[in-house]
């Protein structure tokens, strides 16, 4: 989670939403990934795309069986799919999104039943990753 967190520092020091993502295999980062949503003017930019796709290429094929992603915020529902399509085998969470979450907060993608693969969902409540928003976003409703 602390790779994560420094991802996350550099998206805010784009001025990004702070996100960070890591990808696992037995053991070792294969990738990592902040958001860049505003900087690519891409509305699927986000940690979790962005490191999906880097972990790919690494390992060549689109499949992550065996990886486990770390991400500072919750995954949206866009990512919560693309991370069960990716086969993905534990997702560690730092804090939930109330807004947008998709892992359970909001809505449960993962959690359906409907869907062919299990991807883990482990909660790890980590103040760091929800202190980066929330100073992120004070920031920005000062600046208004």
């Amino acid at each position: 989670m602390k790779k994560s967190l420094i991802e996350a520092e550099k998206s805010m020091s784009m001025d990004e939403v702070p996100v960070g993502a890591v990808i696992v295999k037995e053991g070792r980062i294969i990738a990592s990934a902040h958001n860049l949503k505003d900087t690519l003017k891409d509305v699927t930019a986000h940690a979790e795309i962005l490191v999906l796709k880097n972990a790919s290429e690494v390992v060549a094929n689109w499949r992550l069986n065996g990886c486990d992603m770390y991400v500072t915020l919750e995954p949206c529902p866009m990512c919560a799919s693309a991370l069960a399509q990716a086969k993905i085998s534990n997702l560690y969470i730092g804090t939930f999104d109330p807004i947008a979450g998709g892992c359970g907060s909001v809505i449960d993608v993962l959690g359906n039943s409907d869907i062919n693969y299990r991807t883990r969902v482990h909660w790890c409540y980590n103040s760091e990753c929800g202190d980066i928003l929330e100073n992120f976003f004070r920031e920005k409703r000062k600046s208004r």
